[in-house]
């Protein structure tokens, strides 16, 4: 019997060109953390992205997008308790297929709001979350009227009256207050 030298890769997820990097230094800042991560993975073959979040759930964590699953399993194989920064890398094939991976392959769908949340909101949730508070009775919508709106009178409130209405009462207003500017200034001059 012989030994197979080459180490296989974990199994679990299938091999994938996206590789899920765990147990990385979360001191670390974003920028400085994928820069480092793009040098050392770069080096086995053409990286497209790299997804590194600073969320608390996501700390020390990230995911390395390859071109294609040769580069993606070399690089695997090669870095697997790699030393990063005092800590050693955990490598494993990641769950699904990346985004970059789905847009290249023209195969990406833009989420969702349900399905983004994981939680699809049943009739009953749509009834009890979308209708009125309890104890709210809820109108009739009125008939479809296909008449004008009714003329207001001019004491409504939120109603302007029209332009040619106020130009007269203007006109008449400003020329007695240039009146009375006048004769400031004459009493000012004694």
């Amino acid at each position: 019997m012989a030994s197979n030298t080459k180490t296989a890769p974990p199994r679990g997820a299938p091999m994938n060109q996206t590789i899920y990097c765990k147990n990385l230094p979360d001191k670390l800042q974003k920028a400085d953390l994928r820069r480092s991560l793009y040098m050392l993975f770069s080096t086995y073959g053409p990286v497209l992205d790299i997804v590194a979040l600073k969320t608390p759930k996501m700390r020390g964590q990230a995911h390395v997008v390859f071109r294609d699953v040769q580069a993606s399993t070399q690089a695997m194989r090669a870095l697997q308790g790699f030393e990063f920064f005092g800590k050693q890398m955990k490598l494993s094939y990641a769950k699904g297929k990346s985004d970059t991976i789905a847009k290249l392959d023209g195969t990406f769908k833009i989420p969702t709001p349900e399905a983004a949340t994981g939680i699809a909101a049943t009739e009953l949730q749509k009834s009890v979350f979308g209708g009125p508070p309890p104890g709210f009775e809820v109108a009739a919508p009125p008939a479809t009227n296909t008449l004008p709106p009714p003329e207001t009178s001019e004491g409504d409130k939120g109603v302007k009256r029209r332009r040619e209405e106020e130009s007269d009462k203007e006109d008449t207003s400003m020329e007695e207050e240039d009146d009375e500017g006048e004769a400031m200034d004459e009493s000012d001059s004694d």
